[in-house]
C-alpha cells in the first residue's frame, strides 16, 4: 500500500493541477468563478451556484469531491484517480460538474494517480 507520504504528495499534485487548469479557463471566462487551495482542500466558489470542494482523505487514500450534485470519491486505479461507484476518471467527472455548477469550461490534464 502507498504510504501516507506518497499519497499526500500525489494528492497535491493533483490539486494543483486542477488549480492551474481553473486559472487557465478563468483567463478566458467572464464565469463569477473564484477557487483556493489551502492544506489538501480545493474550494471552487461557484458564485450563485454554491461550492465545488475537493480534497485529499488521507485514510482512505482517496481524493473526494462535494458538489450541489451530491459527493463522489475516487481512488488509484491503474494510475488514474476513478470513481468508486461509476469508474469515471476524476478530470472527466470534475469537468462535468464545474461545467455544469458554475457554467465554466474546464479542460483538466489527466490527472495522475499514484501507482498502488
Amino acid at each position: 500500500m502507498i504510504t501516507e507520504s506518497e499519497f499526500i504528495a500525489a494528492a497535491d499534485r493533483t490539486l494543483a493541477a486542477i488549480g492551474a487548469a481553473l486559472d487557465a479557463a478563468l483567463d478566458s471566462s467572464a464565469a463569477d468563478v473564484d477557487w483556493s487551495l489551502n492544506d489538501g482542500i480545493l474550494e471552487v466558489d461557484c458564485g450563485n451556484g454554491g461550492k465545488i470542494i475537493v480534497n485529499r482523505h488521507v485514510p482512505n487514500r482517496e481524493m473526494w469531491v462535494a458538489a450541489r450534485s451530491g459527493g463522489f470519491h475516487f481512488r488509484p486505479v491503474e494510475r488514474r484517480w476513478r470513481d468508486t461507484r461509476s469508474g469515471n476518471e476524476l478530470a472527466s467527472a470534475l469537468g462535468a460538474l464545474l461545467a455544469a455548477q458554475a457554467g465554466l469550461t474546464v479542460a483538466l490534464p489527466a490527472l495522475a494517480a499514484p501507482d498502488t
